[in-house]
């Protein structure tokens, strides 16, 4: 879709963490071995591949997470809501039947927890794609957006209208079951992102609890429920809370600590390279300059993740540990962070070459990991991924985070290097050039208001004249 102007309102897609649950779910219902079956079904006269049923649905879960048929289909509802699965026959009821019904799961790039914003240019060029399309039949709701957005942007209409056109010409050229899957995909996106009036957005009230866990919870309330309920209170009031004061010391503190090395509070050093012709600054933050500054230096002791996030710290922080014999756990992390980021292809010979070289018995660089983490990293080379390792590299970040990096901090070397770091003198210049260039006296008689009090012109054309010292 078109990147445009900015969304209606706030979109808190981040703030919900039930979302990556449900995708977790949808994953575990498209896996091909213990999913749900998927087959080719006839609509009308169209074959629409990897459909399912609601019937099937509700079935695999129930069998998945041993629950009732009335909570199987109260979650396949909240699925269906928040898009991720869509009906084929009436793609604008976002409600999951318990019968034959065709549905199919959502593509990822439409999920509800996607980053890139609903944008208002996007639902432009839906609502006219649908409009050209449908010659001008739409609902109630679409008409009014439309005309909404017509006199809003109005200024790109021509780029809609393009856009529009263009995407409706590249449909035709596709097979007539791959129009209608995608026309389903866009509808149930904006059904879900701009909901029409009377429905409630379920991106801005999150999801709803069933019936029957409300109904349990009621029935299950007698005298334990109301005396553990008490002993919850009464821990409640027994606990330890922070002061606000406490609160207020420690963001002082922290303010004090972060100002200098704000750009915006304290300035750039030397100078800001944005609005002079001094690049000193990018230079010396760039990651391979090999002499840091002071600031710089100085951040290293904020956290360790400020530390490794610096490659020259880091590499500082690799010397520190050789000399203390234990680079191996850096060097782990690293090994696990290429895992990690690397290719997909080269995955299963990352994942054997870290094992061989960091946990394998009698390992070359063998680091030392708890028997319960080894035991599940063992469990998951079965099937090596990207993030197999990551227990293994959780233990061993911790532990240089609370072992070897507060006696780095404590070192002659870190001592050595904030005292041998450089510290740039400040260049203070004026924002904008034309204010610091040199002014001329000008000969106009309302700059030489001297004249008018009888002292001679001359003087106000000297060398303080124009400029003056008024």
């Amino acid at each position: 879709m078109a990147s445009g102007l900015a969304p209606l309102g706030g979109r808190p897609r981040a703030q919900m963490p039930h979302l990556s649950k449900m995708e977790r779910v949808v994953m575990s219902m498209q896996d091909p071995d213990q999913g749900v079956k998927m087959r080719s079904q006839r609509l009308l006269f169209t074959v629409i591949p990897h459909a399912v049923t609601g019937n099937d649905i509700v079935e695999w879960l129930i069998q998945k997470y041993c629950i009732s048929e009335e909570e199987a289909l109260h979650l396949g509802v909240l699925l269906v809501q928040h898009g991720y699965l869509y009906p084929l026959r009436d793609p604008r009821s976002l409600a999951l039947q318990l019968d034959e019904t065709l549905y199919r799961f959502q593509t990822p790039y439409f999920w509800t927890s996607t980053l890139w914003p609903a944008a208002e240019l996007d639902y432009a060029i839906y609502l006219a794609k649908k409009n050209i399309r449908k010659q001008g039949v739409l609902v109630d709701h679409e008409k009014e957006h439309y005309d909404q957005l017509h006199r809003k942007i109005n200024h790109t209409w021509d780029l809609v209208v393009m856009q529009a056109r263009e995407q409706l010409r590249a449909a035709k050229q596709r097979r007539k079951g791959d129009r209608l899957v995608i026309e389903c995909q866009e509808q149930t996106y904006w059904l879900v992102n701009r909901p029409p009036p009377g429905v409630p957005s379920v991106l801005e009230q999150g999801p709803e609890r069933g019936s029957c866990i409300a109904r349990l919870q009621q029935t299950t309330k007698g005298a334990d429920f109301y005396k553990r309920e008490i002993e919850c209170c009464r821990k409640a009031l027994g606990r330890i809370r922070v002061k606000s004061s406490v609160c207020l010391e420690v963001y002082l503190k922290f303010s004090n600590q972060h100002g200098p090395h704000d750009p915006i509070m304290s300035g750039c050093l030397p100078s800001n390279p944005w609005i002079t012709d001094d690049d000193t600054y990018w230079a010396m933050n760039a990651p391979s300059f090999a002499a840091p500054t002071k600031l710089r230096v100085e951040r290293w002791g904020f956290s360790f993740r400020e530390l490794l996030e610096d490659p020259v710290g880091r590499a500082h922080f690799m010397d520190f540990l050789r000399k203390e014999f234990s680079a191996e756990n850096l060097s782990f992390w690293e090994a696990c962070e290429e895992l990690r980021h690397g290719g997909q292809a080269q995955v299963p010979a990352l994942v054997d070459s870290v094992y061989q070289q960091f946990l394998a018995p009698g390992a070359a660089r063998w680091v030392n990991i708890d028997s319960r983490t080894m035991e599940r990293t063992l469990e998951g080379l079965c099937q090596p991924h990207r993030y197999v390792l990551d227990d293994a590299q959780l233990h061993i970040y911790m532990l240089m985070k609370k072992d070897s990096y507060p006696r780095f901090l404590r070192s002659d070397m870190y001592k050595a290097l904030l005292a041998e770091a450089m510290t740039l003198p400040e260049t203070k210049r004026r924002v904008f050039p034309f204010m610091w260039k040199p002014r001329h006296s000008s000969l106009s008689p309302a700059l030489l208001p001297a004249s008018a009090s009888g002292e001679p012109a001359a003087a106000a054309g000297g060398p303080g004249g124009g400029d003056g010292e008024a």
